[in-house]
């Protein structure tokens, strides 16, 4: 079986992205990863180059004029899976803000394994913890999506989906998935406050114009961690490439659990979810039986 591991990345130094850390997570299952390194000024170039013979770096130039949809992202993305091995038979997909849990591995393996001589089966189907504001803290709502496609069978006419964070089929089909017993590690919202806010100004620029930024993001020095509605403690283990970054964090977040800040559509979902079992919100693939 041979897998190879994508992804794109650009200016991770600047905006603190775990980029090492997502690619490190992955390396162990892939034969090759595939890096699409944006125009960047930092040496978010060396940082990945530095990780050894597995990496294959395609440089590329964003398009900084594209400012809908967070389109630039998937673009970028498909520019890693056009230039992963043809004849790999899966490809993993990690951003610069995942990681994979390496008590996982065997459970993805095997996930690979298992479903590689079944077409039918177009991608694999991950967990997902979010964290926020810091390395203790889960989002619990249904704000955060509780699912998502990061394994995808290669030369299927696969591509990525709107602002990159899942994938269809052409013309425009939803994957048809397995779930696997897997999590991915989101650390997109646990950055020092100053790096985030910079993030933020960066980020919905690929989605908004100068004026929704003003309104919205502003000139902030820091980024306010207050403004969430609902989390809960982590209460598990870090995948072991993160440590060292979760003990350099430099400063300190505290959410008090004990408040219930949901709205009552909030509550109306959480209860549906409890007594049914149904997940009301985002499903961007189709699970096979």
């Amino acid at each position: 079986m041979k897998v190879s591991g994508f992804t794109f990345i650009r200016n991770a130094e600047k905006y603190d992205y775990p980029i090492v850390e997502a690619i490190s997570s992955i390396l162990p299952l892939c034969d090759e990863v595939v890096v699409a390194v944006g125009n960047s000024e930092d040496a978010t170039r060396s940082l990945v180059e530095a990780l050894g013979p597995k990496i294959r770096i395609i440089d590329t130039v964003w398009d900084d004029e594209l400012r809908e949809g967070g389109r630039v992202l998937a673009i970028e993305t498909d520019k890693a899976l056009a230039a992963i091995a043809p004849d790999a038979d899966w490809a993993i997909y990690i951003q610069g803000d995942e990681c994979f849990h390496e008590n996982d591995h065997l459970a993805i393996r095997a996930g690979m394994e298992k479903w590689k001589n079944h077409p039918e089966v177009e991608g694999l189907l991950f967990n997902y913890l979010h964290f926020y504001g810091s390395f203790d803290y889960v989002g619990a709502s249904s704000r955060w999506y509780q699912r998502e496609i990061r394994i995808v069978r290669p030369q299927s006419g696969v591509f990525s989906y709107k602002d990159a964070q899942g994938f269809r089929k052409f013309p425009n089909e939803k994957l048809k998935v397995k779930k696997i017993d897997a999590t991915v590690h989101h650390y997109g919202w646990v950055k020092p406050p100053d790096a985030m806010q910079r993030k933020q100004q960066a980020f919905h620029r690929l989605w908004h114009d100068d004026a929704w930024l003003a309104e919205n993001v502003g000139n902030r020095e820091e980024f306010d961690y207050s403004g969430i509605d609902w989390l809960q403690k982590f209460e598990g283990t870090h995948p072991k490439v993160m440590i060292p970054r979760i003990e350099m964090q430099n400063w300190k977040f505290d959410h008090d659990l004990s408040v219930d800040r949901r709205s009552f559509k909030e509550k109306a979902k959480q209860t549906i979810k409890r007594l049914l079992g149904w997940e009301i919100g985002y499903k961007n693939y189709r699970i096979l039986r």
